[in-house]
């Protein structure tokens, strides 16, 4: 099978670990294989014990082999923004003593040039993108090649990370007998892939509400500005209802996934279903309401502390709003709790691709997107990193840009009610205090 203009993305997140196939044909995105399997070795979205993780990534990768009818090799992985640290850079080269064409590698050398600086021996670089080309001082060029003159300059955006999680991740992934071709900020794909033109442009906010941990990231002018992680996720609402229901994790994950509402206003006091209790031989009838009150104080509790940190970068003020998006976005009610803590518009990101419309597969359709639409210019900046010789061979058979993956917006979607009649000292008054001191 020719696997030109195909790509496989990997996420390898707290609680599941996805693996989409797709390829481009006549500018649409589609799928061949999905692989979703359960995680193991991570914890809060770090990968803590690699041959566990490696082995998960392996039973993903095989399903995902087994519905594309092919073997895969090379893959997109995602690493998340803990302790994510963005910084400018500059690169300037001499391209002669006379003028002359600007070449591939004249690209790739100027790239390695903005990259040369002392690095903190605990911090790896995981993207550089480039912003701007110069050209014997004519700025604002996007591809420099085949122009004539004799000093080239770029200026560029530097995303680097804690080489403890960078390490990890491509340890786990080698262990996994898969080669990691290209590593992306993850905040840096979705923004490129399920924000329009218009949100990258003024200024959006993106929540990914996953099981082991929710950022926060800012996408302003098309670039990743600022990127906050939260330890807590799914796996913390999960554990808080086993907790104060007195059931097994297993029990209170399904609890969450049948009968959970993040907005408890919108949950019924009579609608009551079963609970098994540990040490009661009969289970005890919980209502949907209380359900949902024990969800709704741990997620107030993640979007306060957001809250506070885009309030201290001004991030709320820009007109975009926020998309939400992870696996915790698909609880009912999530829109109206976060347009009520942030007071801003929010819609929820879901793809639009057949059998994948869960926000929680958004994460790995956006590194296939990244890919497919990364251009000549970006690949060769990338493999100026670690001398990467596998993504300048690819240029050759790069597929045209293509249209970014389809996902829902707020056009299609019911509007959020106001929620100003409804205080937030009103909510869940029934276990407020249990919960101040459970937190505390």
């Amino acid at each position: 099978m020719d696997t030109s203009g195909m790509y496989v993305g990997l996420d390898i997140g707290t609680t599941s670990i996805k693996v989409i196939v797709a390829e481009y044909l006549e500018g649409q995105l589609n799928v061949l294989g999905v692989g979703n399997e359960r995680a193991a070795g991570l914890s809060r979205g770090v990968i803590v014990d690699i041959d566990k993780a490696s082995e998960a990534i392996k039973r993903a990768v095989k399903a995902a082999e087994e519905k594309a009818s092919i073997q895969i090799h090379d893959v997109i992985v995602g690493i998340s923004a803990n302790m994510l640290k963005i910084e400018p850079v500059t690169g300037m080269i001499a391209i002669g003593d006379q003028a002359r064409e600007i070449t591939d590698q004249d690209v790739r050398d100027v790239a390695a040039a903005a990259i040369i600086q002392n690095l903190p021996p605990e911090r790896e670089i995981i993207n550089l993108v480039p912003d701007e080309f110069i050209v014997d001082g004519f700025d604002g060029i996007k591809d420099p090649r085949s122009m004539v003159g004799v000093r080239l300059e770029m200026n560029g955006m530097l995303f680097t990370g804690p080489k403890t999680i960078v390490h990890n991740t491509r340890k786990a992934v080698e262990q996994a007998g898969l080669n990691a071709q290209l590593a992306v900020v993850s905040p840096i794909a979705q923004g490129l892939s399920i924000l329009s033109d218009g949100e990258q442009d003024f200024g959006t906010i993106l929540l990914d509400l996953g099981g082991g941990q929710s950022t926060a990231a800012v996408i302003h002018d098309h670039r990743l500005k600022f990127a906050e992680v939260d330890p807590e996720g799914g796996d913390y609402i999960t554990k808080d209802i086993s907790v104060v229901l007195n059931t097994s994790i297993e029990n209170a994950e399904k609890l969450k996934r049948n009968y959970g509402y993040a907005d408890s206003s919108r949950a019924s006091e009579d609608n009551q279903f079963p609970v098994d209790v540990v040490g009661q031989s009969r289970p005890s009838d919980i209502s949907e309401k209380y359900l949902a009150e024990i969800i709704e104080a741990r997620l107030m509790q993640i979007l306060e502390k957001l809250k506070t940190q885009l309030t201290a970068t001004n991030a709320l003020s820009l007109p975009g709003g926020i998309v939400l998006t992870g696996g915790v976005a698909a609880l009912p009610g999530i829109t109206d709790l976060a347009q009520e803590v942030f007071d801003v518009p929010v819609r929820v990101s879901i793809p639009d691709q057949m059998g994948l419309r869960h926000p929680s597969f958004t994460q790995a359709l956006s590194l296939v997107n990244y890919r497919g639409q990364m251009s000549e210019v970006a690949l060769l900046v990338q493999s100026a990193l670690a001398g990467n010789d596998q993504l300048v061979s690819q240029i050759d058979s790069q597929p045209e840009p293509q249209q970014s993956v389809e996902v829902s917006d707020s056009r299609h979607t019911k509007p959020a009610q106001s929620r100003t009649d409804k205080p937030k000292k009103q909510r869940g008054q029934g276990i407020k205090k249990f919960f101040t001191e459970f937190f505390d």
